[in-house]
């Protein structure tokens, strides 16, 4: 029996990254309803927006899904009452220090997973109770890890001292990018960027077409020191790239980086001022299609690949 079907009573360890802008209830209930485990991204909704997503969420799937929450969050309280409230039985934490809330939600009797970047950040998880811990590499999108740490040598790290569960996240978007994960140490995969491009992600379809036409090396991490994020190069990222070359100061950055930034990109669908946040597998990405669709693929091409494998 696989550790994380286990978990979280579901049936394929696959589960679907709490990706800002994109992971809506509409694409968290697909995700749930084909088997894995769907999640919703609490990063970029107001309190009443969450409690609406995972209302309509539990309308559409009597199976298990999740709220991912950046603990970054501004009204965080006012979101965890909300997931308390709602009965939401699964929870992953992000961007801040695990010990802060994994009490508070364990003795609700609410599932804890922490995502990390590090060996250091996986123990310290570890320590403060969490149920299982999620591992992204360096390749992952959105806001990642200073380490710059892959996930093929992270895993296999973070496995040699873990003794909960592991999840591995960062560049993972097929059925043999799932089984190499597995076959370094995790239990389950998160898979981000390949959600982002299906019908029922909330994103925008101008943002979904240019991840679909990413190539090879065209995401960067970038902007380390306000937070690192990994981004589609366009003129919001060259004028990164060109406010760099003077020294700025992380105060000239913020200015540049503005408000709403990722929103405009992702959500609005402008490919110019916008912020893009995606993985560097966006390059094997090269179709829209249903969220169902995607876990039946993995999952096929996971048994295929498992097959092969046993033939070297």
């Amino acid at each position: 029996m696989n550790k994380i079907t286990q978990l979280f009573n579901i049936q394929y360890p696959i589960i679907q990254a709490g990706m800002i802008w994109a992971s809506g209830w509409r694409l968290a209930s697909a995700v749930s309803n084909a088997g894995g485990l769907g999640l919703i991204g609490a990063g970029s909704m107001y309190p009443e927006v969450l409690r609406e997503h995972i209302q309509k969420c539990k309308a559409a799937t009597d199976k298990p899904f999740g709220v991912n929450v950046p603990m970054l969050y501004p009204s965080i309280q006012e979101i965890m009452d909300i997931i308390v409230e709602e009965g939401v039985k699964i929870v992953f934490t992000s961007a801040g220090n695990p010990k802060t809330w994994t009490a508070f939600l364990k003795e609700k009797g609410i599932t804890v997973v922490h995502v990390v970047s590090s060996v250091k950040f996986a123990m310290k998880a570890q320590e403060a109770g969490v149920d299982a811990v999620v591992a992204e590499g360096f390749e992952a999108g959105g806001h990642n890890g200073r380490e710059e740490t892959t996930t093929f040598t992270l895993i296999p790290m973070v496995k040699e001292k873990l003794q909960i569960p592991l999840i591995a996240a960062g560049g993972i978007a097929t059925g043999r990018g799932m089984l190499a994960a597995m076959v370094l140490g995790a239990d389950g995969v998160q898979v981000g960027s390949r959600f982002v491009a299906t019908p029922e992600a909330s994103s925008h379809e101008k943002f979904k077409q240019a991840v679909v036409q990413a190539q090879d090396g065209d995401t960067h991490l970038t902007l380390k020191e306000l937070a690192p994020v990994r981004l589609i190069k366009n003129k919001f990222y060259n004028d990164v790239v060109a406010l760099y070359a003077t020294s700025p100061t992380p105060d000239d950055l913020k200015n540049l980086l503005g408000r709403a930034r990722a929103k405009k990109g992702m959500f609005e669908g402008d490919l110019d001022e916008g912020e893009l946040e995606i993985g560097q597998i966006a390059g094997l990405i090269n179709d829209i299609k249903p969220a169902a669709q995607v876990v039946k693929d993995m999952m096929a091409e996971f048994e295929a690949a498992k097959t092969e494998v046993t033939s070297l």
